[in-house]
């Protein structure tokens, strides 16, 4: 029997709540192969305009362990900067991984900038082992947030 794990991540940021959320995750298959090249070498929507049931797919460098992956967007609230979306494909997916959703929450913090909550939850497949996996994926999600950040930094007239 497969086995569920998840994990936590908190990352704080000067940015404002909402322009990180609309660089980071709604529009982030649009950012990620300008900023993020050396990891996304591009990434498009497959299905949907970007609500509920959309689908998007992100297409990696050699860097990355897996050529691609399929993400689905199940829930989205954006006046909250919050939503849950689930792999469908590639990304490990039918290798070591059954399942993999990821809940994430970009709130105001009191000094103006915000924090991003992401919990992040897994069923492996029979027989595989988490070594430096979570580790790994912690930081390529904080990678995710400091490059829009510092986009966002560098470009402060952009989504607002």
């Amino acid at each position: 029997m497969a086995s569920a794990n998840s994990w936590t991540l908190e990352i704080a940021s000067p940015v404002a709540a909402p322009r990180l959320f609309r660089a980071a995750v709604m529009d982030w298959h649009t950012l990620a192969p300008k900023l993020t090249s050396h990891v996304v070498a591009s990434a498009h929507p497959v299905e949907g305009e970007g609500g509920v049931g959309s689908v998007r797919q992100f297409n990696f460098t050699p860097v990355m362990p897996f050529a691609f992956m399929k993400e689905k967007l199940e829930f989205l609230d954006i006046d909250k900067c919050e939503c849950k979306s689930t792999l469908i494909e590639g990304g490990g997916i039918g290798v070591a991984i059954e399942t993999a959703t990821s809940h994430i929450k970009v709130e105001p913090a009191a000094d103006g900038g915000s924090v991003v909550k992401v919990e992040s939850t897994y069923k492996l497949l029979p027989g595989v082992e988490v070594n430096d996996e979570i580790t790994k994926a912690k930081e390529s999600v904080t990678a995710i947030f400091k490059a829009a950040e510092a986009f966002l930094v560098a470009n402060p007239d952009t989504y607002n």
